[in-house]
């Protein structure tokens, strides 16, 4: 095995890198915060280096010397581009867990760099986007014609610093959603309620990188995602447009990101894994008639160190495709049903 694990120190990092020790796999741990990739080390028995993104020469080296890159150092709209540079020039594959539309899109537009380099990128391979591509395309491939994709999320729980910091970037843009194939941007956000189950949840519109992904995969040209509306996220929806003006700003980003730095690194590991949450797929096509699915997982982070080890593991062992992918294009409709803890129905 040849697994270069970049952001070992975050709290998705050490969840990846514990389970890489817990399941058998060999990774390298790397970084940039060299005593905190000591401790990790010395906790996980792993070979460790520690470098900056800004060190050309030194990442260039390092990354030559795997074959496969995780790169789990967000916000990946500031990581992302130094270290796919540094894969498509030593010909090394590139995996990361973002989900963060615009890395999406840059990396799509890297499709034909990939393929001439003989090597795979594949953003989102953790929670965002692994369950909700491969239910995108289970539900295109039972309903072929379906032009219109609307997901929705309930159970999300805790966010970690990265995810929380990641969050704060795009305070002021909008709600994204896809129409006609083009993405935009919604002043206003938009409000649901769905059925899950026997319970009715009120949802907002979300910036979720489906928007930018199920294209892709499952080639629907009008996608929305949604997430439960909890109190924390309707404080959020609910700030006045001067406010996420102002907070959009470098000065008010730095109070957010303190902010944040004030709450816990993240969920309980333990609890995640007993988690549920869920995510409602529904497809319709011009006529309007209409198909759902609904699939279970457990928590985000814990089902994110489980699926980016599996991905990582699988395109070392060469099960990949040149180009830019997104986890179903490669793994199919049914690679999420096959962790622990994940379950899709098809409602009547």
């Amino acid at each position: 095995m040849s697994i270069l694990l970049y952001g070992a120190t975050g709290y998705t990092g050490k969840l990846i890198a514990r389970m890489a020790r817990q399941t058998g796999v060999s990774v390298t741990l790397a970084g940039r915060n060299a005593a905190k990739l000591q401790s990790l080390a010395a906790e996980t028995g792993f070979d460790h280096t520690a470098i900056d993104l800004g060190d050309d020469a030194g990442l260039a080296d390092l990354v030559g010397r795997h074959d496969v890159v995780l790169h789990i150092a967000g916000p990946f709209s500031r990581t992302a581009r130094p270290m796919v540079e540094a894969c498509l020039a030593q010909g090394k594959h590139y995996l990361d867990i973002t989900g963060e539309i615009a890395v999406f899109e840059a990396h799509r537009a890297l499709d034909a760099r990939a393929r001439e380099a003989g090597v795979m990128l594949m953003s989102g391979v953790g929670f965002d986007i692994v369950p909700s591509d491969c239910l995108a395309l289970h539900l295109k491939q039972r309903m072929p014609a379906a032009t219109r994709l609307t997901l929705a999320m309930q159970g999300m729980g805790q966010m970690s610093h990265g995810t929380g910091k990641t969050a704060i970037e795009a305070i002021d843009r909008g709600t994204a959603v896809r129409r006609g194939g083009e993405i935009t941007f919604l002043s206003a956000t938009p409000r649901r309620t769905f059925r899950f189950g026997n319970r009715q949840v009120d949802c907002v519109g979300v910036s979720w990188g489906d928007v930018a992904t199920a294209w892709y995969t499952a080639g629907i040209p009008d996608i929305a995602v949604y997430f439960e509306a909890t109190k924390g996220l309707e404080q959020l929806v609910g700030l006045p447009g001067l406010v996420r003006w102002l907070l959009a700003t470098p000065p008010g980003q730095a109070f957010l990101r303190r902010q944040i730095d004030k709450l816990p690194e993240g969920p309980d590991p333990e609890a995640q894994k007993t988690q549920t949450t869920q995510i409602l797929g529904i497809v319709e096509d011009a006529d309007g008639n209409e198909m759902r699915a609904l699939l279970t997982t457990p928590g985000g982070y814990h089902l994110t160190a489980l699926t980016a080890l599996r991905i990582a593991r699988e395109v070392d062992g060469g099960r990949f495709a040149p180009g830019t992918h997104n986890p179903a294009e490669v793994f199919g409709a049914d690679f999420i049903t096959t962790f622990e803890g994940c379950a899709l129905t098809d409602p009547a």
